[in-house]
């Protein structure tokens, strides 16, 4: 006859404790203390018995985790946020989860996450902009070990992938615009242009070419915010307010401008309220402009004019190139890896909307001239 296996209810009996007792004891839980005399009855028990403490199985070593980081420099513009909705929606199709991390443009914190990139371990890491010029060496440094693509200024030379935007080609595009309509005095209002945040002024030098090549350089007011705004942590209504505040300095100093341009479209609305609150109509003698075609641009009551430049979009081909890395990292062709580099680029378009329209000079002269032709076809 076979005998019965001892089990822990056994020894429990036999030693005048509880099962959890004999099971913590025998299994060596030292977050929990007993009485020498406690653990001497249940050791004791288990020998005379026979028992034997089941062998733990060896959790098997888990598969690393398929983990994408973000880099993204400010959460409270609808454009970051567009983005990170591309990247999102193409990792999700694939399996693969986000670690989003939110520099609020500082440099200790850049360098921060940086440093937890080589225990983190991600699969790839996009940044939404470009990364600081003092961090190039280290994201450099980084892409030779995990994929890395950019969204990034064209003009600024990076040797990684990059999903590009030419932003000088943006400022061309709305100045065209309004110079088409007639404006030949405007103003345009940025964030803070300094040297770490070239993209800006990229656009905004872009904008000053086409009003250049028309002798009308002169003419173009730029109104920046001062560069303790970036040093600021962002708020939800940062880049509004400079649209607002800064409007509202441009109509005390200027009387004769016609139109005026926020680099995004955040800064564009700010614009549109300060106009509001003082009375202007909007586009009747003032016209505006923004750039990203964000969400809130599309609604009807704001019905903002903007450059579309396929942001999701960018997000997802971001996404694509990490995955095309990962692929080949994985896959064998032969002794030698290969060398890809990735360069993405999209055309932006206008989107003219309800707030542009031609420069008040224009229609008052358009006026006039279906006023004289009217009072010649009467006086024949």
């Amino acid at each position: 006859m076979k005998k019965n296996k001892v089990t822990s209810s056994d020894i429990a009996k036999a030693a005048g404790v509880s099962q959890s007792t004999v099971s913590m004891v025998l299994n060596r839980k030292y977050n929990v203390s007993f009485s020498k005399e406690t653990i001497r009855k249940v050791e004791q028990a288990a020998k005379e018995m026979g028992y034997e403490i089941p062998k733990r199985k060896k959790p098997k070593e888990s598969k690393r985790d398929k983990l994408i980081v973000v880099f993204c420099s400010n959460l409270t513009n609808p454009y970051y946020v567009m983005l990170l909705q591309g990247i999102e929606s193409r990792a999700k199709e694939q399996g693969y989860g986000l670690f989003v991390c939110n520099t609020q443009r500082d440099l200790r914190m850049e360098e921060r996450y940086l440093k937890m990139m080589p225990e983190l371990r991600p699969l790839g890491i996009i940044y939404t902009c470009n990364p600081s010029h003092c961090f190039m060496d280290m994201v450099e440094e980084l892409a030779g070990e995990i994929p890395i693509a950019i969204i990034n200024n064209q003009n600024e030379h990076l040797n990684v992938d990059a999903v590009e935007l030419d932003n000088s080609k943006l400022g061309r595009l709305m100045a065209r615009h309004l110079l088409e309509l007639g404006h030949r005095k405007v103003a345009y209002i940025a964030p803070p242009l300094t040297t770490r945040q070239k993209q800006r002024s990229k656009r905004v030098e872009g904008f000053l070419k086409e009003f250049d090549a028309k002798g009308l350089k002169g003419n173009v007011i730029i109104k920046a915010a001062s560069e303790e705004t970036d040093e600021d942590v962002p708020n939800i209504d940062s880049e509004y307010k400079i649209g607002y505040d800064l409007t509202k300095e441009v109509l005390k100093e200027e009387k004769d401008v016609t139109a005026i341009v926020g680099l995004n479209d955040m800064i564009a609305f700010g614009i549109l309220d300060a106009l509001h609150e003082e009375k202007y109509k909007v586009p009747g003698d003032i016209s505006v402009m923004g750039c990203d075609n964000t969400l809130f641009a599309r609604m009807h009551k704001v019905s903002l004019t903007t450059i579309e430049h396929f942001v999701v979009f960018k997000g997802r081909d971001a996404c694509d190139i990490i995955m095309k890395k990962i692929m080949s990292q994985n896959s064998t062709y032969s002794d030698i890896q290969p060398i890809s580099t990735y360069h993405v680029e999209y055309e932006p378009k206008l989107i003219a909307r309800g707030t542009t329209s031609y420069a008040k000079t224009k229609i008052s002269s358009f006026s006039k001239n279906i006023t004289n032709n009217s009072k010649r076809k009467n006086n024949k």
